[in-house]
């Protein structure tokens, strides 16, 4: 998947119909998906505009208030008549750089209504409806009366139909880092997207947005009474949502929505909501498994800081790359390697281009390009946006220099200036503008404390991975990620992009640094979550010292980060997740649960028919257990083929992985 161009591109032109007749009090129209199931409905009632959303006829958003309210301008959520309505049919397939499939189908009906107030000033609301969901969002041109403007708030109503299954996290303006709840909708006060559910009739949904640009980041709160949820936009520090000049057009609103908690996994819906790729040239753009100086830091091995015990030296670094060569590891990323470590927290701590005098910049650059491998650059910010700005143009070109393709960038700790907040449209601005500047010195990015993923990947490739989850390091110093933690992550992060989760760590219980911390799965679930958690960017994460000569190690080795096609073959969330991917010819299949032992059988039928697998199984031990047994787990080979049925046993908060490779060319 290395195109950056559509490779099919059939668009209808709009369709101008003639406004509809003047007198009623009610106009109607509606987005029908493709498969005929799926209609988004907009009405105008009484001046007032809303949406509605309907799956085989039966509703699932009840009639939902539409508008945004701005500071001294006129307010744009009553005294609507409509003025016209244009529509047109999009179907198009393109090609990801990378991702999940090797080609995406771009297929949905379109419905704009523009609507118009007495004063003649007028705003689009844009209906799309999916196979696999729906999204609207309001788009306002440049006319007298609006040329600036200042939002105070975006109107927007989810009013749910029934006291739904919710998985969620709490809306917390500057992180995504919590453990998600699993609660009946009435128990949810406000959420960040996005939030997954449940309805009686076993119909799955997800509330989220797509192409987030230049615009608050949106949560949800609950209203008092009923199951409505209403958009809640992170605002600057004067309490102004979104400002700015015309024309104003908002990200999508999008619900997906599935008969299957897999049908949420496999869906595009956010990718497609994006514009096309904007970088001419994409073949610098390679996705890529890592090593790095990291996890001896946050198990208290090593320190991020120059001392006796720092672990960004030239010698750690270099035997860092000594291994990813030997293994064919493409990248090492290494933290701790420049200046001002002692002072984070504090304003212009960190300096992005001066090492600490233990670490040679230069000569492990020119090591590292010599033996196949690249370093990852190491940007930790602190929040201190004006300083990194001022800097981050210097450092990109250093790096473009040294051959270094990837930089993980960090906004650990509270944003400079002060009163901003990380999902704000001030950063949601800053975190574009570093996107765009790393493409232009042809660099990938790994941006941790980020705003949430909504498609941009589709348009900026170089984005190819976030944190924005509670990852791996909460193992090391908290009470842990517990057994059914990355059984949820599919169903709710995910869905909005790839995510670092940064597994693969074998010593489960590092007790040499931590005895009182630890891994909540057994080491097979780690192999498991390689295939589970899709990242373009996937790091290999324990001390290399752990992986040396362990025979499950060859499933890192070999499994890739880039796929050309995916699948999820059962799931249900909070409880157990098993994801086939393939590459080429070879698929992988990944298994994992939560802390219950479960046992299934699949049938190999995505196999090519007649052609003869070897498959290579990597399983927890008989006697496997996260808590008590850990590392117990067992690897065997067996010949299989499309007819045979695979029986995969899971140990609590256990996993399994197979590598399915055809004996024939």
């Amino acid at each position: 998947m290395h195109a950056c161009i559509l490779s099919t591109l059939c668009i209808a032109f709009a369709l101008c119909l003639a406004p509809p007749p003047a007198g009623g009090n009610e106009i109607i129209t509606s987005a029908l998906s493709p498969d005929g199931r799926t209609a988004i409905r907009l009405v105008v009632r009484s001046g007032r505009a809303y949406y509605s959303v309907t799956r085989d006829d039966r509703i699932l958003l009840d009639d939902s208030l539409l508008g945004l309210l701005f500071q001294e301008r006129e307010p744009l959520n009553r005294g609507f008549t409509v003025l016209r309505v244009t529509e047109r049919q999009i179907d198009e397939t393109w090609e990801p750089v990378w991702g999940t499939d090797a080609s995406v189908q771009n297929r949905c009906h379109e419905v704009t209504l523009t609507l118009v107030k007495g004063s003649g000033l007028t705003m689009d609301v844009i209906l799309r409806a999916y196979d696999d969901g729906v999204a609207f969002r309001y788009s306002i041109p440049d006319q007298d009366g609006f040329r600036s403007f200042e939002l105070i708030s975006e109107e927007t109503e989810f009013c749910l139909t029934g006291d739904h299954t919710t998985w969620w996290i709490p809306a917390d303006f500057d992180s995504y880092e919590h453990l998600y709840r699993e609660t009946r909708l009435a128990e949810v006060e406000a959420v960040a997207t996005p939030v997954t559910m449940r309805t009686e009739e076993d119909i799955y949904l997800s509330i989220h947005e797509a192409n987030l640009t230049d615009y608050a980041g949106m949560t949800l709160r609950k209203t008092p009474v009923g199951s409505t949820l209403v958009c809640d936009l992170v605002p600057w520090p004067d309490g102004i949502k979104v400002r700015g000049d015309a024309p104003l057009v908002t990200p999508w609103r999008t619900i997906q929505i599935a008969d299957t908690p897999g049908g949420l996994v496999e869906s595009h819906i956010m990718e497609n909501l994006n514009d096309p790729c904007a970088i001419k040239d994409c073949s610098w753009i390679q996705p890529m498994k890592y090593v790095g100086i990291w996890w001896g830091m946050h198990i208290g091995k090593d320190t991020w800081h120059q001392g006796e015990r720092h672990g960004a030296t030239s010698v750690n670094t270099r035997a860092m790359i000594d291994f990813a060569a030997e293994h064919g590891i493409g990248g090492v990323l290494v933290e701790g390697w420049n200046t001002g470590w002692e002072r984070w927290g504090s304003a212009d701590a960190f300096d992005y281009t001066t090492p600490y005098p233990d670490f040679d910049l230069e000569s492990l650059a020119a090591y590292a390009t010599e033996k196949g491998v690249s370093l990852i650059g190491h940007h930790e910010t602190g929040g201190d946006i004006p300083t990194y700005e001022e800097r981050v143009d210097e450092a990109f070109a250093l790096y473009e220099r040294l051959g270094i393709r990837a930089v993980k960038t960090g906004y650990a700790g509270g944003i400079f200036p002060r009163g901003h907040y990380h999902h704000g449209q001030w950063m949601v601005r800053h975190y574009r503008s570093i996107v765009e500047k790393a493409a232009e010195h042809r660099i990938m990015l790994d941006v941790h404390e980020p705003i949430k993923p909504t498609g941009l990947s589709r348009t900026w490739p170089n984005m190819m991975t976030r944190e924005g989850v509670r990852g791996m390091e909460y193992n090391a110093w908290s009470d842990g990620n517990p057994p059914e933690h990355t059984t949820i992550l599919p169903f709710t992060r995910m869905l909005a992009g790839p995510l670092d989760y940064t597994p693969g760590v074998f010593d489960i219980t590092f007790d040499q640094y931590k005895p009182n911390n630890r891994v909540h799965t057994t080491l097979a679930k780690q192999l498991a979550l390689y295939v589970v958690l899709e990242s373009p960017l996937q790091m290999a994460a324990d001390l290399i010292e752990n992986y040396e000569d362990h025979p499950a190690f060859a499933f890192i080795r070999r499994v890739p980060c880039d796929w050309d096609e995916s699948r999820v073959l059962d799931a249900a969330i909070g409880d157990h997740v098993t994801i086939i991917r393939r590459r080429g010819r070879e698929w992988f299949l990944g298994s994992i649960t939560d802390e219950d032992p479960r046992t299934f059988e699949f049938a190999l039928d995505f196999l090519e028919d007649g052609v003869t697998y070897v498959a290579t199984v990597y399983s927890d031990g008989s006697d496997a257990h996260w808590s008590t047994n850990p590392q117990s787990h067992e690897i065997q080979t067996v010949e299989v083929d499309a007819v045979t049925t695979l029986k995969v046993h899971l140990a609590a908060g256990g996993g399994q992985v197979v590598c399915f490779v055809p004996v024939s060319p």
